[in-house]
């Protein structure tokens, strides 16, 4: 059986990658997949936890599939606004949205 520490590794990789990501780009889309790097680690997080501490129960998977489904939910109304955004601009860059005022 693998140990809960190199998931918890992983998942720890996986957050700060996409918190770094989400930090440091500029191009929509970019900051979007970091955003889902930190959401499928704390998924993660949830189904390692419910499987070593509570392996009877089924409550850290069933948080883990609400999650999935709120993720892929969030990631559709994020791409059709990146979609609206290039449309109108022609750039997917976060610095150019400031001409959506104008």
């Amino acid at each position: 059986m693998i140990k809960m520490e190199y998931y918890l590794i992983v998942s720890t990789l996986m957050f700060f990658i996409g918190v770094y990501g989400f930090i440091a780009r500029k191009n929509m889309l970019a900051i979007l997949i970091s955003l889902e790097l930190i959401l499928n680690a704390v998924e993660i997080n949830f189904a390692v936890f419910n499987r070593y501490l509570f392996p009877g129960s089924m409550e850290g998977m069933f948080f883990t599939l609400f999650g999935i489904a709120i993720t892929a939910a969030e990631t559709a109304i994020a791409i059709a606004i990146i979609i609206n955004v290039y449309r109108n601009i022609g750039s997917v860059n976060v610095r150019k949205i400031n001409k959506m005022k104008e």
